[in-house]
């Protein structure tokens, strides 16, 4: 990949074009292959990358750190990053009515959120971007399916999408270990990581992410953290999402990045991955 250049805001203009797309999807369960001609009819103009900010997916496993990474890359790069998994626990907070009955049980069983739910939040999540005049994104934990993806690109294009790789046995240990503070919602995590090598792949060591004392008392699990939902999560990702893997593969999109450790090994070794290294030196430099 080129190394990235620092690029331009577009008119917000593009932004409510998706979410009126995402609008019509979820509200006629239109087919993916129709998202196309609707875009078509209604004049939508792609936006050259050179005249936008980054619009890159984050992939991985449930548990893996896409939120934390695209958390870091989003402030890194000044885009908004959209997590889908927050867009529903945001709605089940929500003082209204949530988008579909039983949708608590559904996230507390592991289990994918329905397409219509998902286009409905991510439609309201992107109106609002436009409305404070933000430009690209970080998407993490959508497209989930094959489906998704294809929808998502009928709707716009995706430059980059970041593939994170960890060991199973791992991931489970830094799920179960994964806390919230009740209070402020700062997400921490007490597992102390010290995974062996094996076929012939080095050892992985991650330290815990400890919150600051005044939320130590308040840090509590979420009710989806538990070894069932969680093995459920990963089985169902394995089942479901890795062919969006292939599907990216296909278009050249893909970047497999497998974490080396914890943020201290893998943040440096990301940026590198991602020709952001030289980019960091520079913000450093004029500090």
């Amino acid at each position: 990949m080129a190394a990235l250049k620092r690029i331009s805001k577009p008119s917000s203009a593009s932004f409510s074009n998706i979410a009126r797309c995402l609008n019509f999807y979820s509200s006629s369960a239109a087919a993916a292959a129709e998202i196309n001609p609707y875009f078509q009819t209604h004049n939508f103009a792609r936006k050259d990358p050179k005249d936008r900010n980054v619009q890159w997916v984050f992939l991985g496993c449930p548990g893996v750190g896409k939120g934390t990474y695209a958390s870091r890359l989003s402030k890194f790069l000044g885009v908004p990053h959209i997590a889908t998994g927050d867009l529903v626990r945001e709605e089940l907070a929500s003082s209204g009515p949530p988008l579909s009955t039983g949708l608590s049980e559904i996230v507390n069983q592991g289990k994918l959120v329905s397409d219509e739910i998902i286009f409905n939040l991510l439609s309201k999540r992107l109106e609002a971007g436009e409305a404070k005049g933000e430009s690209g994104f970080i998407l993490d934990g959508f497209p989930r399916t094959v489906k998704q993806a294809v929808t998502l690109e009928g709707v716009i294009d995706i430059d980059l999408v970041v593939n994170l790789k960890l060991r199973e046995d791992v991931l489970l240990e830094k799920c179960l270990g994964r806390r919230m503070c009740s209070q402020c919602g700062g997400n921490f995590n007490v597992a102390s990581i010290n995974a062996k090598g094996e076929n012939g792949h080095p050892g992985i060591s991650m330290a815990p992410l400890l919150p600051p004392p005044h939320c130590m008392s308040k840090l509590i699990t979420r009710a989806d953290d538990t070894e069932e939902v969680v093995k459920e999560r990963l089985r169902i990702y394995n089942e479901k999402s890795q062919p969006v893997e292939d599907f990216y593969r296909s278009q050249e999109k893909l970047l497999e990045f497998g974490l080396p450790g914890g943020i201290p090994e893998s943040w440096p070794k990301l940026l590198e991955a991602l020709n952001l290294d030289e980019y960091e030196e520079k913000q450093s430099a004029a500090a």
